[in-house]
């Protein structure tokens, strides 16, 4: 296990650590459902105990695989072969580190639950250099969550993303 493992087992009062509400995974895979293939490959890279995103896509008869850092499946070890793609509710604090491992599988399909704050521009032009654009862009608010969630599900199919925007500071 690496240090990122490491920090993130044994902190004392994880942050970060978030079961998600089961109609949130249902709507988090209605909002994904459009974009998948027969035959993917789908990877839940943060699937806590619960397998809950991993258990969705098993139902709806979808190869799946999961990782989860506390029962010893380091996503940042995982060598996603045959990714096609990535539906999860990540570890907030770290998304700069799992969107460039998620790239570095090349999925065709990238869909996250993560905090509205958490969607800044410099991430947007990361994934829009990859190759991705957003498909999809669902605000939503979780129960005791703070501030408001968003499920954001990124393509990559050569069309155009629904969100706009410029790195340009207007006076």
């Amino acid at each position: 296990m690496d240090k990122t493992g490491k920090t993130i087992t044994r902190r004392e009062n994880p942050n970060d650590v978030f079961v998600t509400p089961d109609t949130l995974v249902n709507l988090h895979f209605d909002l994904t459902a459009p974009y998948l293939k027969n035959g993917d490959q789908i990877l839940d890279p943060c699937a806590h105990v619960t397998r809950k995103y991993y258990n969705k896509f098993i139902e709806h008869g979808f190869e799946a695989d999961w990782c989860e850092i506390t029962e010893g499946r380091d996503f940042f070890e995982y060598d996603g072969e045959a990714t096609d793609v990535v539906c999860s509710n990540p570890p907030y604090s770290l998304i700069d580190m799992f969107l460039e491992k998620i790239i570095s599988f090349d999925p065709r399909v990238v869909s996250l639950l993560i905090g509205f704050a958490n969607l800044t521009t410099r991430r947007m032009e990361m994934m829009e250099k990859a190759g991705y654009r957003i498909a999809v862009f669902n605000l939503t608010k979780v129960f005791k969550w703070y501030g408001m969630s968003l499920i954001v599900v990124w393509v990559r199919d050569g069309g155009e993303s629904v969100v706009g925007f410029d790195r340009k500071v207007h006076r």
